[in-house]
């Protein structure tokens, strides 16, 4: 029997324009796939991350904590290398395809993932359009997803662990390094200005011991930031992730003990850049990770 066409989109997460922030391949399926094809479906696609939605099926759902199973999903991420176990940018657009489609029947989501229940929860807000288009003044509806994801322990890093980068550190200074429970490592610079100045060398990146480097430092005074990060994971086959909302479930505790506030304002300085609004919830060991999103792409899957 031949398979159904999958519907997908392309949307642009931790943004709010297109061709900004960070693209996720978001694919609906109505009907069992398997890895293989997941992986070639991300491979196809060549972007950072590809995720597959499936609806959790009713006849075994136990209930919602939203009290409606129709907004509750299984998810996946793929990388055009391997699959992952978390993904924020792609968990984001996910959610802002099911909520602008119409197919959740709630403004919250429940994701079972491989690293537990994840929540999303859609923010409304309204924004005038612009009048050259419109003599109707229509209101276009524009909100936030609030993501509710898991902290991710870090610890200090042994010598071997600390990544050799002076071609890509250009002559700046590690002041911390720390690494995470999850096999990445945090490396702080002077200044969130190095952070965006970096001409990262991959090659060098796929040497570290780390699956990846996320490199961090104080946002400029005035910026209207607390902090800049830029993400590289070649090894996974994503150069520079231009914009990881994962990254931050590690940057939130680390930036909230050195800047001792627990609400924060982060920023991705990669070339397509994106900005991340955080709160963290220490006796829960959750980050709430809020941000938008755009869609770009339309279309359906024929094999």
């Amino acid at each position: 029997m031949a398979k159904k066409p999958v519907q997908y989109s392309v949307i642009d997460a931790f943004t709010d324009s297109p061709f900004k922030g960070n693209p996720a391949a978001i694919c609906l399926l109505e009907e069992e796939r398997d890895e293989e094809w997941m992986q070639s479906v991300a491979i196809e696609f060549n972007i950072s991350e590809t995720a597959f939605l499936r609806r959790v099926d009713p006849d075994v759902d136990n209930g919602s904590e939203n009290g409606h199973p129709n907004s509750r999903f299984h998810l996946r991420w793929f990388t055009p290398v391997e699959e992952v176990k978390l993904c924020g940018h792609a968990t984001l657009a996910a959610a802002h395809f099911l909520f602008t489609s119409g197919l959740s029947a709630t403004n919250r989501i429940e994701f079972f993932t491989k690293s537990g229940l994840l929540t999303a929860e859609k923010i409304d807000r309204f924004k005038q359009l612009d009048t050259l288009r419109s003599s109707n003044d229509k209101q276009e509806e524009r909100f936030s997803i609030e993501l509710g994801f898991p902290t991710i322990p870090f610890v200090d890093c042994d010598s071997t662990e600390i990544p050799s980068i002076p071609q890509t550190l250009n002559g700046a200074s590690m002041l911390n390094v720390k690494r995470t429970t999850n096999g990445d490592v945090i490396v702080e610079l002077p200044s969130g200005k190095a952070v965006a100045d970096l001409q990262p060398q991959f090659d060098e990146l796929r040497e570290c011991a780390a699956s990846g480097v996320i490199i961090t430092g104080l946002a400029p005074d005035g910026s209207g930031f607390d902090f800049f990060t830029r993400f590289f994971c070649p090894k996974l086959g994503v150069n520079e992730d231009p914009v990881c909302g994962s990254a931050h479930c590690a940057l939130a505790p680390y930036w909230s003990k050195k800047l001792g506030k627990h609400d924060l304002i982060a920023y991705m300085a990669s070339p397509r850049g994106g900005r991340l609004d955080l709160h963290l919830e220490e006796e829960t060991h959750r980050v709430l990770i809020r941000g938008e999103a755009v869609i770009v792409m339309t279309g359906s899957l024929l094999v």
